[in-house]
């Protein structure tokens, strides 16, 4: 069975950092582009950055933007998003999802998600 696992939610003070880890079980991630979506309490999911297979293009909402780092390692097959700066409003839940070897939002294999809550 296809799925993702993300790793690295918690808890963490306004102006703090976390990195969130996306890896795959029973495929190789390597050949796909891999979204981050969040979804904040009460509101629809997001789709908050993509990065391509190849690693070489990527993309961000604006919320998130000058904030958030995508990157990927082929080397050990994962997915990062290394957040700086958190805000109480980035509090959600955080999920990967496997797209194309392009961001096209064709998503076809989601993991369960990481919960990250920013909190004084």
């Amino acid at each position: 069975q296809s799925q993702l696992v993300e790793s690295g939610g918690g808890l963490v003070q306004p102006g703090g950092s976390l990195r969130l880890s996306c890896a795959a079980s029973g495929f190789t991630l390597d050949y796909y582009a891999v979204g981050w979506f969040r979804q904040a309490p009460g509101k629809e999911r997001e789709r908050i950055s993509c990065i391509s297979s190849s690693g070489f293009n990527t993309n961000y909402a604006d919320s998130v933007k000058g904030r958030f780092t995508i990157s990927r390692d082929k080397a050990d097959h994962t997915v990062y998003l290394q957040m700086n700066s958190l805000k109480p409003e980035d509090t959600g839940i955080y999920y990967c999802a496997a797209d194309k070897s392009v961001c096209s939002g064709y998503v076809w294999a989601w993991g369960q998600g990481t919960q990250v809550t920013v909190s004084s």
